[in-house]
């Protein structure tokens, strides 16, 4: 196992190993999220409460577990690249970053707009909204870090550092529904084992679906990363000249 790591510790191999499993990511992923969105929106009753307004439940809550999800992720590749001095762990967390901070963006605006009709306001400065905008403001710190240094093993590092001192933010998230009193309704479960399996269905559906995208377009940006830092290497250059021909 420990063989297997330090052989994809290696860029070429990295590279290689990420475009094999591209595709079957992203056909797996595309489908599951088609089948739960379909399934969601033309199939599942309307909420007793609710009405049809709750339907943006299949787009709102995977991208807001997903956003927790990708920072959690990025804490470990961090962790991994400062400890072991690894590389490539820290250009996966700078793979990992925009596609969080996309998957927070969606969690807030579809957020907001759910809002509106349960709460009669698109934004109020509840713990769980506001604790998930600091979650975007902390996705965009880290992608500021990445840039703002020449050298690539220097960004690496600060940006590793601000994603583990920050990581403190997800518990907040997860628990400011228990921990203070908000408008944003509770926890379903870590299952979704509080919601009608008629609409739970669909719902698991779509939070694979988004899982499978972010590795898709993780993969498809560490490859990218991989080529721009390894780019004055024979082999990078062979891949370029063959992209170039193609």
């Amino acid at each position: 196992m420990w063989k297997a790591l330090h052989q994809l510790a290696r860029p070429e191999r990295l590279y290689q190993f990420s475009g094999r499993l591209v595709p079957w990511f992203a056909i797996s992923g595309l489908a599951a999220l088609l089948l739960g969105w379909a399934w969601g929106f033309g199939f599942a009753p309307a909420d007793y409460q609710q009405g049809d307004s709750f339907r943006i439940m299949y787009i709102h809550v995977p991208a807001a577990m997903w956003s927790m999800g990708i920072y959690a992720s990025m804490a470990i590749a961090a962790f991994i690249g400062l400890v072991w001095q690894m590389k490539m762990a820290d250009l996966v967390s700078a793979a990992m970053a925009p596609v969080g901070a996309v998957f927070t963006f969606i969690a807030l605006v579809t957020g907001s707009a759910w809002g509106k009709p349960m709460w009669g306001t698109w934004w109020i400065w509840d713990a769980r909204l506001t604790s998930e905008l600091v979650l975007l403001f902390l996705y965009m710190g880290v992608i500021a870090l990445w840039h703002a240094f020449d050298d690539r093993r220097t960004a690496g590092r600060a940006a590793g550092v601000l994603i583990l001192v920050s990581v403190v933010n997800l518990p907040i998230i997860h628990f400011s529904v228990q921990w203070w009193n908000t408008l944003h309704q509770g926890s379903s479960g870590i299952l979704q084992q509080a919601i009608a399996p008629v609409m739970r269905t669909p719902l698991r559906w779509a939070i694979i679906g988004y899982l499978l995208v972010f590795i898709t377009l993780t993969l498809m940006r560490l490859r990218n990363l991989i080529l721009l830092t390894e780019r004055h290497r024979p082999w990078a250059i062979d891949v370029a000249k063959r992209g170039e021909q193609a």
